[in-house]
């Protein structure tokens, strides 16, 4: 097997990303959208992330094979040093390190930018993420019972956190545009 690589995600690989979600969106509740995106719709969430957040893809033998971002946890400014986090892995790459990759360079970067703790929203079950996320050293600090309605059934979502820096008071938080990513 080929070493995975990741690299920072360019509007050209939207094509490439819509393909591994849009199965997600339609054939399970891991997404809570209810249509997939349109490639340009994904192209433009890739263009609006990379200013101040990264967004990075994984490659295995020239084939994008996963996806990681960083966004906004939430509008209002004291919030502003917490940060969410995704991952999507396409199905014949799970349990193959591919989430691992992604987040060994997401993690450290939101680190570098000055973000204060990540978070991850997971819609139970979903024993894979909970796994790869717990093995990196995320806590479950607690879940949404029946928050989302899809596919004719109500859905649970577990929240997990990790600390990223412990700076008191936290130092401002730099945009990804401004730093160098290897």
């Amino acid at each position: 097997m080929s070493n995975t690589t990741v690299r920072i995600a360019q509007i050209s690989d939207a094509q490439a990303i819509q393909a591994i979600y849009a199965p997600m969106v339609e054939r399970t509740a891991i997404s809570f959208e209810l249509e997939p995106p349109t490639v340009e719709e994904m192209a433009k969430r890739i263009g609006s992330t990379l200013p101040t957040y990264p967004y990075l893809v994984a490659e295995r033998d020239g084939q994008i094979i996963g996806y990681a971002y960083a966004s906004q946890h939430r509008a209002r400014e004291a919030y502003r040093w917490s940060v969410d986090v995704t991952v999507y892995i396409s199905p014949e790459a799970h349990r193959s390190g591919v989430g691992r990759a992604l987040y060994g360079v997401l993690l450290p970067t939101l680190k570098r930018q000055g973000f204060h703790a990540a978070y991850a929203g997971i819609a139970l079950p979903n024993d894979g993420s909970v796994g790869l996320h717990e093995a990196l050293g995320f806590a479950h600090i607690g879940t949404y019972p029946e928050v989302g309605f899809k596919h004719g059934a109500w859905h649970d979502v577990g929240y997990w956190r990790i600390a990223l820096d412990s700076t008191s008071p936290p130092k401002l938080s730099v945009p990804f545009s401004e730093i160098s990513l290897f």
